[in-house]
């Protein structure tokens, strides 16, 4: 009889678990909807905004930008202070005695090389590999490696792959010591030396793919595969509770599709200075439930406001402004920001909306691979081609009839005037009978003989109705097929790595202030190049710009190879510059920056009234009164 009751005990027992487990925990001082699902927390494989945010939260690097300085200047984080060489490229950092990992343990110099190395190894294929190629010998170190794995799979001969295998691992360490710029001197201090002066490097230093990651962890996770010689690294040491991290924040719940939950780092060496205890982003997919979400108190910050009616919600806001035009007027004249503008005008739940321009470009990605992955021939390699559907989109039509943000029409991949001393080259315009002679010259007078074109979008923030309006000019004024395909994000996201798609939707905003942040996108083998674009003369350009000193020739050579990009050779189609939309009570948060960088750093954010944090309002710094956003 007790073999029967047994099982039933065991079953009842887990059930009990389970829910036990699955109960709701208490509301969170602070929520907000990230407007997409983490894809991963794995620092030096991140690239997508939601991860970004999160890991900001989540880790800290030598540096953090200071988002309500009009400079963006980098200002001291686990680096207390920093020294320059006077030929710019040295940089020695000193780090604080009383940075801490979230299990108590001193954030070291050392844990700096072992994450930088780990990103520089083509085996961890890191998008933003091509940020770490200033450092001296980093991108020698990298191809050095390619080499080694491609040679190791070529071998044949070797017996025991295994213990091959791990002599390369042991080589390719001894390697990184011996030809990359970087040392540890002591646990707290690091030395990175640079090829050349590189004018952004601290806003390098600032961006999260150079924050570290924790040795003992990752090391634990990763191992040697015999037949490849590639180091494999499981993801679940991303995961809670096992997640060890060196930022304001720890992560302590985190299930896919339904929600993250943060708490405060107790070992954190700033965390006196955090105003809220706990932060949730729950999973909310539907635009207009995002939108209820935040109306019904939900959530308490909506990162993006995505609904196809979101236009009549920001001109409800403008009709606030217009009935109170004389002191909207007067504070906007004392040079105040928009959030502070907002704070001081009278509550009213439509001002709750905010549009703050942004360093961000939205375009379409076109595959310029010679042949696509299923063998057909590729009409996209063609550089005439690609000008031809370029010259067929109606942009203007975009932005002001299906957007309805205000958002400035794109011809140039580089939002114009967003970077001093750089001048914006002028792109193609919407021109449908060009776009035709050229669509002829190519080979397909009126669309004849075209293949079907496909257009890839996830299924979020609108996507799938941009893509209905390009694909109804394209079929009216090209005379060709378009279909269309909305996917999950990961799967998205993993087609336009894998050049997996025709033509796909896409966007980018600046990680650190130079053009560079934008025109790497397309350097050949750059990990953020879903085009497979390839061209020697852009590549040289860029490879120009690199070794130039003086900035304004510097600036004259990166204007140029936008030109090639946007006037010639069109790997991309530039739609719209961004203006960010997001939704929270300005009377009632503070914190979220109106910074054109919109790099959100939610450590930041203070509720009032909720007994936690000092109530003082964030205000952007050194504002220019004449202008509509700080300058």
């Amino acid at each position: 009889m007790a073999k029967l009751v047994l099982p039933f005990v065991v079953l009842l027992a887990l059930v009990g678990l389970t829910v036990l487990s699955d109960r709701p925990m208490p509301p969170a001082d602070f929520s907000f909807i990230n407007r997409g699902d983490v894809t991963t927390l794995d620092l030096q494989t991140m690239s997508w905004n939601q991860d970004l945010r999160v890991a900001r939260l989540l880790f800290e690097g030598l540096t953090r930008n200071d988002v309500f300085d009009t400079e963006f200047s980098a200002r001291p984080a686990v680096a207390e202070s920093w020294t320059v060489s006077e030929d710019g490229r040295i940089y020695t950092f000193k780090l604080r005695p009383d940075a801490k990992w979230s299990n108590g343990s001193p954030v070291t110099s050392g844990d700096f090389i072992f994450t930088w190395r780990r990103a520089m190894l083509p085996d961890t294929a890191c998008d933003y590999i091509t940020l770490f190629y200033p450092i001296k010998g980093a991108e020698a170190f990298y191809n050095w490696r390619a080499d080694a794995l491609a040679e190791f799979a070529r071998d044949q001969s070797i017996t025991d792959r295994a213990a091959a295998a791990n002599e390369l691992w042991e080589e390719t360490k001894r390697k990184f010591d011996e030809m990359v710029g970087v040392a540890a001197p002591d646990a707290r201090t690091l030395v990175v030396e640079l090829e050349r002066p590189v004018p952004y490097f601290l806003d390098a230093t600032s961006f999260a793919v150079l924050y570290p990651v924790y040795p003992p962890l990752v090391s634990a996770y990763q191992s040697i595969d015999a037949q490849t010689a590639r180091l494999k690294v499981e993801p679940d040491w991303t995961k809670p509770p096992r997640l060890v991290s060196n930022g304001p924040y720890v992560l302590k719940l985190w299930r896919f599709k339904r929600d993250m939950r943060f708490e405060i780092n107790p070992h954190y060496w700033d965390k006196d200075s955090l105003n809220i205890r706990s932060i949730s982003i729950p999973s909310i997919e539907d635009g207009n439930a995002q939108v209820m979400a935040y109306r019904t108190g939900a959530v308490d910050w909506l990162s993006d406001v995505t609904p196809p009616y979101a236009g009549d919600i920001l001109a409800a806001k403008m009709e606030f402004y217009k009935e109170h035009w004389d002191e909207y007027t007067r504070l906007k004249e004392q040079g105040l920001d928009p959030i502070e503008i907002d704070r001081r005008l009278p509550p009213d739940p439509r001002k709750n909306i905010h549009a703050f321009p942004t360093f961000g470009t939205y375009f379409y990605n076109f595959n310029c691979l010679p042949r696509l992955r299923d063998g057909r021939p590729n009409p996209f390699a063609d550089p005439k081609v690609r000008r031809a559907f370029t010259m067929a989109v109606d942009r203007q039509a975009i932005v002001d009839q299906v957007r309805r943000r205000g958002e400035p029409v794109a011809t140039t991949l580089i939002p114009p005037d967003s970077i001093g001393g750089y001048e914006s080259p002028k792109g193609l315009p919407f021109d449908p009978e060009a776009a035709r002679k050229l669509l002829a010259e190519a080979g397909y007078p009126n669309g004849q003989g075209f293949i079907t074109v496909d257009i890839a979008f996830n299924k979020d923030a609108g996507h799938d109705i941009i893509a209905q309006a390009i694909a109804k000019n394209w079929e009216q004024y090209l005379g060709v097929s378009v279909s269309l395909s909305q996917k999950e994000i990961k799967v998205f996201k993993d087609d336009l790595k894998n050049a997996n798609y025709i033509v796909g939707r896409a966007s980018w905003f600046g990680d650190y202030g130079d053009p560079t942040t934008f025109l790497w996108l397309n350097r050949t083998g750059d990990g953020n190049n879903d085009r497979k674009y390839s061209s020697a003369v852009f590549d040289g350009l860029l490879a120009q710009a690199d070794e130039e000193t003086d900035p304004k020739r510097r600036m004259e050579i990166l204007s140029e190879a936008e030109r090639i990009l946007v006037d010639e050779d069109l790997p991309l189609i530039p739609i719209f510059h961004y203006v960010q939309l997001c939704m929270f009570d300005a009377n009632r948060i503070t914190g979220i920056s109106p910074h054109p960088r919109q790099e959100q750093n939610l450590y930041l954010v203070d509720v009032y009234g909720d007994g936690v944090g000092t109530d003082e309002p964030r205000v952007m710094r050194t504002v220019d009164p004449a202008a509509d956003r700080p300058q």
